[in-house]
């Protein structure tokens, strides 16, 4: 198992090496070596969510690296893109591999149980809010990090940006709140649903 999830990242590489000699570099748009080196794990962890399973998880983000390679051409966001290809690729492969999934020891699989729609749910709003924040401008995206993922206090905020307290408070309030909306326009209301 170690051996084929080895093998399965060395392709995944092997494809981002192929990629590197087709990259391009535009004023606004990064190479797709330049997404792959800062973006793959994230989107190993975003493919993993969904799938629950390693091997496929890295198939499905080496399946999106290829298609960008082929779209390049047409894609503004590539970053956005490959989170919303990978998402789609992931639900295809759980809906199309159903009978497949991992189970735990005693656990019975209930097609239409509350959970399980729940917990699928649940990794869908993540996928769909990775998404939106994907299309985000560098400096919203950056607020709301600094605020939740690094837990940092306005004023420390304030300090990192360049930003008045009082505007990091602001910019925060309308971005989340825009994430919000955006968010029951796709069809997700909340943690029930």
């Amino acid at each position: 198992m170690e051996n084929a999830s080895n093998t399965r990242f060395s392709t995944l590489r092997s494809a981002a090496e192929a990629l590197r000699s087709s990259d391009t570099m535009t004023e606004n748009k990064p190479s797709i070596r330049d997404i792959f080196d800062s973006e793959e794990s994230a989107l190993l962890r975003f493919a993993y969510g969904i799938c629950g399973q390693r091997e496929t998880a890295e198939d499905i983000v080496q399946e999106a690296f290829l298609r960008l390679h082929e779209h390049w051409d047409e894609v503004q966001n590539p970053l956005a893109w490959l989170y919303r290809s990978i998402r789609n690729l992931a639900l295809n492969h759980i809906r199309d591999h159903r009978k497949e999934s991992p189970m735990q020891d005693g656990e019975e699989w209930q097609s239409e149980s509350p959970m399980a729609s729940e917990v699928l749910g649940k990794m869908e709003a993540v996928g769909v809010l990775r998404m939106l924040m994907a299309d985000m401008h560098d400096e919203d995206r950056n607020i709301i990090d600094l605020k939740y993922q690094r837990q940092m206090s306005y004023e420390d905020i304030s300090k990192r940006t360049g930003l008045t307290v009082s505007n990091v408070g602001y910019k925060l309030h309308h971005l989340l709140k825009n994430l919000a909306d955006s968010l029951r326009r796709m069809g997700v209301e909340g943690a029930e649903g």
